[in-house]
């Protein structure tokens, strides 16, 4: 069996209170060309806990790569952003910013906290299919992930 048989699957972690986008993602990836693992939180204090492996998340998988809802409940996606990278175990992980806002102000405060990248959703079913599968195309494919993914 050759090393790039043997690779283990990239872990994403999706951070998104909207089930419905939680769904589309899901089934995107899942017909797509990449060997994903889709976690899902609900909310940025979930995630923090995911991340950190804490509460019901002991022995969760450090993800890959994360795909970030600004507009989430509990702790938003700007507060989430704020602790990941503040936190030295966690601040590599590629966080993409997947959000509704096309806010300037949101632009430019999640490049401030060192998001990878900003994309905002669109509202047509069609163009969020390919938003998804560039995602998948771009950070899964192409782009070399920390941990040698």
């Amino acid at each position: 069996m050759t090393a790039e048989m043997m690779k283990r699957p990239v872990e994403i972690l999706l951070v998104e209170d909207n089930p419905g986008d939680v769904r589309l993602i899901r089934e995107i990836l899942r017909e797509g060309k990449s060997d994903c693992l889709l976690h899902t939180c609900e909310d940025g204090e979930e995630a923090l806990a995911f991340l950190r492996c804490e509460g019901r998340h002991v022995g969760a998988v450090s993800p890959d790569i994360i795909l970030l809802d600004l507009n989430l409940p509990r702790k938003d996606g700007m507060g989430l952003l704020f602790a990941i990278k503040s936190d030295d175990r966690l601040k590599r992980i590629p966080v993409v910013v997947l959000t509704s806002s096309e806010a300037e102000r949101d632009i430019l405060a999640a490049y401030d906290m060192h998001a990878n990248c900003y994309i905002a959703k669109p509202a047509n079913l069609e163009q969020f299919i390919e938003i998804i599968r560039a995602i998948e195309n771009f950070w899964l494919a192409i782009v070399k992930l920390p941990g040698g993914k």
